[in-house]
């Protein structure tokens, strides 16, 4: 596809315009980041393996019926998506206990929780990305009242599905962080990637870690976990 002036980088993707104004172009980066960009690092295959698995779930969602702003994919490292902009939140839905949450509320990593816990975090890199209230999103102007509802009900959907779908292939959906965008109505749009990048999964057998927490901890092997992943979706013959 042809593709215009970049409009966008980011640590993992970059956005390009393309001949339609309604679309636009992400390609997967091989970088690695983590801790607000402090640790950084290529690693050879890993835009790739994000593509297919973010493009995968997103065609899974396709037929629950979550609006989102993929298109298709279009080579190894690309996929087409509706052009968006994007609510500056990021929502993280939680399942058991991990990363972050562990160390703010002290428990144990790794603990079930009671009920899916929906937080909200603001997306700015300057501020390191701070947890909000939603009284917060409301004062600083961040979402509606109608969008909150819509967004927490949205990321709700979607954790129901996939962490029943990954169940049944071995692998525990721990923890996920989900962005969205308005489209050109104003209608609200899933956007941003699924992947191991944004998502913790681990093996439902051994609790390996199969995710970006691979590169956080130094535990190697980070690219041939996200092909485990890969694997397991590939074999997968409902999409």
């Amino acid at each position: 596809m042809d593709t215009l002036e970049m409009l966008y980088e980011g640590k993992a993707k970059q956005i390009f315009k393309t001949g339609d104004p309604s679309l636009v172009l992400v390609r997967y980066k091989d970088a690695a980041t983590a801790f607000n960009g402090e640790k950084r690092a290529e690693l050879s295959g890993k835009g790739e393996l994000n593509n297919r698995i973010s493009s995968f779930f997103f065609q899974l969602l396709t037929k629950e019926g979550i609006p989102h702003h993929f298109v298709r994919e279009v080579s190894a490292c690309e996929q087409l998506v509706k052009k968006v902009n994007i609510i500056p939140l990021e929502v993280v839905v939680r399942n058991r206990v991990a990363g972050s949450m562990a160390k703010r509320l002290g428990l144990e990593e790794g603990k079930i929780l009671p009920q899916p816990v929906v937080e909200f975090y603001y997306k700015n890199d300057e501020l390191g990305d701070p947890l909000l209230t939603e009284d917060h999103v409301a004062i600083l102007n961040l979402a509606t009242p109608a969008q909150r509802a819509r967004l927490k009900e949205t990321a709700l959907k979607v954790n129901r599905f996939l962490s029943e779908w990954l169940d049944q292939r071995g692998i525990v959906l721990v923890d996920f962080k989900l962005e969205f965008g308005t489209d050109e109505k104003g209608e609200i749009l899933l956007a941003d990637e699924i992947s191991p990048d944004t998502c913790r999964f681990w093996d439902k057998e051994t609790g390996e870690r199969l995710d970006k927490d691979r590169f956080r901890r130094d535990l190697g092997q980070v690219v041939e976990s996200y092909q485990k992943i890969w694997n397991r979706l590939e074999g997968d013959s409902h999409v």
